[in-house]
């Protein structure tokens, strides 16, 4: 399976309002394996950054000016996306404003989604860690991820902790590491303890079974021999015979 680690930086936090992307990093992994491949690029967005995300990112507009606007690098974008599965932390907020600049720049069906699987690592996240802080940094300090080189917010930096994040939070799944024969004897094993463990039956008691028998007396009268639970015992007992 290849997937694409992804994260993007932005001028401020609301698409609807025309915020842009300034940002994009992505990071490939092959059958949960890094290949080595990475896309990345700054983006000339056109417009000034917000004060906050200029205080978490550390880019000011001075130096995207010479930097290529998101139509110049849309199709690189997605040939190195196509038919993967994307991967992002929060991922309807970079999806949303890639979706929005694809649009922008006239691409014919411009939604990633039609383009590629999405999977959401803060939705695996909550449900892993339910209650509890899900931010990437608290994923990191979590999974014992070393992120002290994250002084600020990058868009390649930050898929890169992802990449490791999502293999951590993933690690129980699949045979990672394990070959074709590791597979199947675990396989068989998971069907050896379904057959060994069988459901627990408990039988009724006698007070039970003589309340159970007067209740069924009532129905039947009530309805005038026209119960149910008659007509199936006399069928169960009829088919045990035959």
């Amino acid at each position: 399976m290849r997937q694409i680690i992804l994260d993007t930086e932005t001028t401020g936090l609301e698409v609807q309002r025309g915020h842009r992307v300034i940002e994009i990093g992505c990071v490939e992994l092959v059958q949960r394996r890094r290949t080595g491949r990475e896309f990345h690029t700054y983006l000339n967005p056109d417009r000034a950054i917000d004060e906050g995300a200029r205080a978490v990112t550390g880019i000011a507009d001075e130096f995207l000016l010479d930097k290529p606007r998101f139509a110049e690098i849309a199709a690189e974008f997605l040939e190195f996306v196509d038919g993967a599965e994307i991967i992002a932390h929060n991922a309807s907020f970079d999806v949303g404003f890639l979706d929005a600049e694809l649009a922008r720049a006239g691409v014919e069906n411009p939604r990633l989604c039609a383009r590629a699987q999405i999977l959401d690592t803060l939705v695996l996240a909550r449900e892993k860690f339910p209650g509890q802080r899900n931010s990437l940094d608290a994923l990191c300090k979590r999974l014992e991820v070393d992120n002290s080189h994250r002084g600020l917010h990058g868009a390649l930096l930050d898929a890169n902790l992802l990449a490791d994040v999502y293999l951590a939070l993933t690690s129980g799944q699949g045979a990672l590491g394990f070959g074709e024969d590791a597979t199947r004897e675990t396989t068989i094993a998971a069907v050896e303890l379904r057959i060994v463990v069988r459901p627990r039956v408990l039988r009724a008691l006698d007070a039970e079974v003589v309340m159970h028998e007067a209740r069924i007396a009532a129905i039947d009268k009530a309805s005038r021999g026209a119960c149910v639970w008659r007509r199936i015992e006399g069928e169960v007992a009829l088919a045990a015979v035959v």
